[in-house]
């Protein structure tokens, strides 16, 4: 039997719907008011405050399939089983069963469930600190036996393999147990032969069964019991795709087959990774680009900017014209209706395929004259010391062409040289204060940078606090807002959860003044003027003798310091994505610009 991912999705929430779990949303990619990751990157992501107990559970037993993505190991996409995303099948127990109940229900799911060879599956386990005081996990070897998992099948590994935690701060955190399925690669020894367990090329981790969050890490690095025992599971689909059909590697499962084909029906040379680059990073971007996130230098929008660039690359390095990233993009929406993994789509397919070909206007020509200048680059020995490429050239090709770091150490790679990633990021760093020092200026009016994006998103804020007032009442007023490139955060005082038909009509007040294209209006006048003429503001002592307002017609009138868009027109269409609390009588709306 073959199975399709839909297929597979059906099984794991069947599974464990079945089992007491409460299926949950899948979360945009987007963390909401979590500022320390740029995307989701776990399954429990999301929830993670109800692992922490700053939140409550919406069940003690919960499941879903959350869009992740990670850009960490990026070098390794191309691979047999690396992506930058991928959908990943999760279950949680909070304070509800523990490490019995998980290894029962990983084994039952994968043996008697999806039928998998037993002989072909190893686990993991933790085998102890003893500088962090951490015993081994010899409950967890034990139940596994108790399950059925020959002990010859199950392996210790150290802290860095199967010890999860957030980070170095304090944290829940605790041992984990992994799956691993033998892909039989004859061409690695297998574990018995060799005593050597090769999770590169041979045995494929498909399914952290269990973190088994039973610690509280603290600041000095010491470890106590927690009051209630979590677990948090993990698979992704494409790699169980993979291993159920017999697949020899994730680009063969459905998520990526008919891009693969496209791209080597219409190609002049058979590049095999370029065709799984192109393919991986095209379907992130079309994730990344849905969630609201333009392509920028900063943060969300610089990972976005460098996957597209690196795409269009390998596309030129297939003999594949600059029109035909058009059809990748299309066929990939569509191959993600086709699969199932398709986002709550925000944008249309014509929309994202016109982002993309906007990022793909700035870079085609400094593509050109970039690798052009590369060449020219390596071929003066004056420019290579030790086989290492001179830093300050790396740099330019990120300065003057537009390169990400990692085009250029793929280029390099290619020529049998080396970069200097620290070097490249002191420059860097050395760039951004002489740029400061440059324009002296402090982004004020909440805004992250003064990116065309951004301007316009703050325009925007001006128009959402006129719709809230116009549905909510006379009594509402800003409480704070944050506006990057990818988004604006937006918060007010109001006592309650907004009704969706007002979180509807708020939005649609916002774009009817858009569509009606009112011209934007900056004047300077001194305080007491601003306050006669009508303009809201905190009319505290921030603001000096002059003041700046911005006007849009009858609609809003607001003391600011800008920047703003010469015309409503120029925002488009207005979409709130989340309405949410922000603390005891202040609510929080999030929105982007289609």
């Amino acid at each position: 039997m073959l199975y399709s991912i839909n297929d597979v999705k059906n099984l794991f929430l069947e599974f464990f719907v079945q089992n007491q779990h409460k299926q949950i949303k899948n979360s945009s990619i987007v963390p909401e008011n979590d500022e320390s990751l740029l995307f989701i990157n776990a399954g429990m992501t999301p929830i993670k405050k109800v692992f922490t107990g700053e939140q409550i559970p919406e069940s003690n037993r919960m499941c879903n399939i959350q869009t992740c993505i990670r850009t960490n190991d990026i070098d390794s996409i191309g691979d047999m089983h690396h992506l930058s995303s991928f959908c990943m099948l999760g279950s949680w127990s909070i304070g509800d069963y523990f490490k019995e109940g998980a290894i029962n229900f990983a084994y039952d799911f994968l043996i008697n469930k999806l039928k998998l060879p037993k002989e072909k599956i190893y686990v993991t386990i933790f085998s102890g600190d003893s500088e962090r005081k951490l015993p081994a996990d010899t409950e967890s070897e034990e139940l596994w036996q108790k399950a059925g998992m020959p002990k010859n099948h199950i392996l210790l590994r150290p802290f860095s393999d199967n010890f999860w935690r957030m980070g170095d701060g304090e944290s829940p955190c605790g041992p984990c147990t992994e799956v691993f399925f033998d892909t039989e690669n004859k061409s690695i020894k297998s574990y018995e032969e060799s005593g050597f367990f090769d999770d590169k090329q041979r045995y494929i981790e498909i399914w952290n069964a269990g973190v088994f969050m039973q610690y509280l890490q603290h600041e000095d690095g010491s470890y106590t019991r927690l009051k209630t025992n979590s677990v948090d599971t993990g698979a992704g689909i494409e790699r169980m795709t993979m291993v159920l059909n017999g697949l020899k590697n994730v680009y063969e499962t459905q998520a990526y087959a008919s891009i693969i084909q496209l791209l080597k029906n219409n190609s002049t040379s058979n590049k095999e990774n370029s065709y799984r680059i192109i393919s991986d990073h095209i379907r992130t971007s079309v994730y990344i680009i849905n969630a609201g996130v333009e392509a920028s230098n900063l943060k969300r929008g610089y990972v976005l900017r460098r996957l597209l660039r690196r795409a269009m690359r390998h596309l030129r390095a297939i003999g594949v014209e600059d029109e035909f990233l058009k059809t990748v993009v299309e066929s990939t929406i569509d191959n993600l209706n086709e699969c199932g993994l398709n986002p709550n789509w925000l944008f249309s397919k014509q929309q994202i395929v016109q982002k993309v070909l906007i990022e793909q206007e700035k870079f085609s020509k400094l593509l050109v004259s970039g690798l052009k200048t590369f060449n020219e680059f390596i071929a003066s020995e004056q420019n290579i010391e030790n086989g290492k490429l001179n830093s300050k050239l790396v740099f330019k090709l990120y300065d003057t062409f537009g390169f990400p770091f990692e085009i250029t150490k793929e280029l390099a790679e290619e020529n049998n040289l080396s970069v200097d990633e620290a070097e490249f990021n002191v420059l860097l760093e050395n760039h951004k204060e002489l740029s400061k020092g440059k324009t002296g200026k402090v982004y004020k009016s909440g805004l992250a940078d003064t990116s065309e994006q951004s301007v316009k998103l703050h325009t925007a804020t001006h128009l959402l606090h006129y719709a809230l007032k116009k549905v909510l009442g006379n009594h509402i007023n800003q409480k704070g807002s944050n506006i990057t490139s990818d988004r604006l955060r937006f918060d007010f005082n109001f006592e309650r959860k907004m009704t969706e038909e007002e979180v509807r009509q708020v939005e649609e007040l916002v774009n009817q003044v858009i569509e009606k294209e009112i011209p934007v209006v900056k004047e300077e006048m001194n305080l007491e003027d601003a306050k006669n003429s009508g303009a809201i503001g905190l009319f505290d002592n921030r603001y000096g003798d002059k003041v700046t307002v911005y006007t849009i017609g009858t609609y809003s009138k607001e003391l600011c310091a800008g920047p703003h868009v010469n015309n409503t027109k120029e925002l488009v269409k207005f979409k709130i994505t989340k309405e949410e609390s922000s603390s005891a009588g202040v609510r929080r709306i999030r929105a982007i610009l289609q």
